[in-house]
């Protein structure tokens, strides 16, 4: 196992000898423990590259040893701490509040899913934390770098990878 080290005070995201600058949430990093839904915090600790989610005809799958699919038409991760389907992939419409994997911007061409809150998910303690493509701002919670950051890390992950968030 390799780990994605996110140095959250300076900003720096290393794997191996790798470094790149990364952003993440707009209210900077929390315990895990102490996440909540929506609270804008990236939370601490060392979480598994479960997959990868690619928007159709933007990113090459070519090379990549992580698991991956194509996001589809009314793909959404449920976000509603009242779903059963909470911090899940669904399909939208749908009855509880959820978001769309496809966004107007690019920061869902790549999303890298990790594996916070997923095992099993527990209401309300956080969702959908990602590793996507940078918005030029701070996230909701996730880590994001830049396009060509993203695509030159991308090949070299494996399924037995993590993130760690210091």
């Amino acid at each position: 196992m390799s780990l994605i080290r996110v140095d959250s005070g300076a900003g720096r995201l290393t794997f191996g000898a790798i470094s790149m600058a990364c952003t993440i949430g707009r209210s900077g990093v929390c315990a895990a423990s102490d996440k909540r839904e929506g609270d804008g915090c990236t939370p601490l600790g060392v979480w598994p590259l479960r997959g990868v989610l690619l928007r159709l005809g933007t990113v090459d799958p070519a090379g990549l040893r992580l698991p991956w699919r194509w996001v589809r038409a009314g793909d959404g991760w449920s976000d509603d701490p009242a779903d059963p389907a909470y911090n899940r992939p669904v399909h939208l419409p749908r009855g509880f509040s959820a978001e769309s994997l496809i966004r107007a911007d690019d920061a869902y061409d790549v999303i890298v899913t990790l594996g916070h809150n997923d095992r099993p998910p527990v209401q309300g303690q956080g969702s959908a934390i990602f590793f996507h493509l940078s918005e030029g701002r701070p996230t909701a919670g996730c880590v994001a770098v830049e396009r060509a950051d993203m695509l030159r890390l991308l090949p070299l992950l494996q399924p037995d990878d993590a993130m760690e968030i210091v």
